[in-house]
């Protein structure tokens, strides 16, 4: 039995290694958001980074965001920005936690997978 962290490093993983292969302004866009998006989290808290993001032109970064929901087992970005919305206090704290563990993997595989990791 592998544990949730197992299963998010592997989906972020898998990912990023398509990320990769898109290649150009595209991947760095996506790994850009990859690697800042931990920060951004911690600094304005999950439902700001999350509209943040959303908010965003680039369809890399919206592609990042439906990445990490569904390794977290949503259906995409906006589901995840909603549940973020709705919940209550006990609940928020617990799914940014789990945003933070599942990013810290998107973060890793960006720095490794796609050229020209910052």
């Amino acid at each position: 039995m592998r544990t949730r962290s197992q299963l998010w490093a592997q989906g972020a993983y898998e990912r990023v290694k398509e990320a990769a292969q898109k290649g150009g302004t595209w991947a760095e866009d996506y790994q850009t958001m990859a690697l800042k998006f931990p920060v951004l989290v911690r600094q304005a808290g999950l439902a700001q980074a999350l509209a943040f993001v959303d908010s965003r032109g680039k369809e890399a970064h919206k592609r990042f965001l439906d990445d990490l929901a569904q390794v977290l087992g949503r259906k995409g970005g906006r589901e995840l920005a909603e549940e973020a919305l709705r919940a209550e206090l006990l609940l928020y704290l617990r799914l940014t936690r789990e945003v933070l563990q599942a990013s810290e993997w998107f973060k890793r595989f960006a720095q490794a997978l796609i050229e020209g990791a910052s």
